[in-house]
């Protein structure tokens, strides 16, 4: 049996963690996870926790996202690129 994936979403997307459990997701979030005493102010602090706790890592931030590349640690990552794809998707659904 697989064992659940786990999440962390990134401080700019707070509120993304509640979305995803309710699909079923074990989600977190790193803001919520500041407010409840964990240490996690820094990017290396971040991607370190998502490493220590098997979570995918879901950021807009560009250096998390090579970061976890270089270290092989799964991540997600929100940039400018793959936002442009999702609207060329929907104006080719348009056309």
């Amino acid at each position: 049996m697989s064992k659940p994936i786990k999440i962390l979403i990134d401080e700019m997307d707070d509120g993304w963690d509640e979305k995803l459990r309710k699909m079923g997701y074990d989600a977190y979030s790193v803001k919520k996870l500041r407010t409840e005493g964990h240490k996690l102010r820094t990017d290396y602090s971040v991607i370190n926790y998502a490493r220590e706790n098997d979570m995918i890592l879901i950021t807009r931030d560009s250096e998390s996202g090579q970061a976890c590349q270089e270290n092989n640690l799964p991540f997600i990552l929100l940039d400018n690129e793959e936002i442009f794809k999702i609207v060329i998707d929907k104006l080719n659904l348009i056309k």
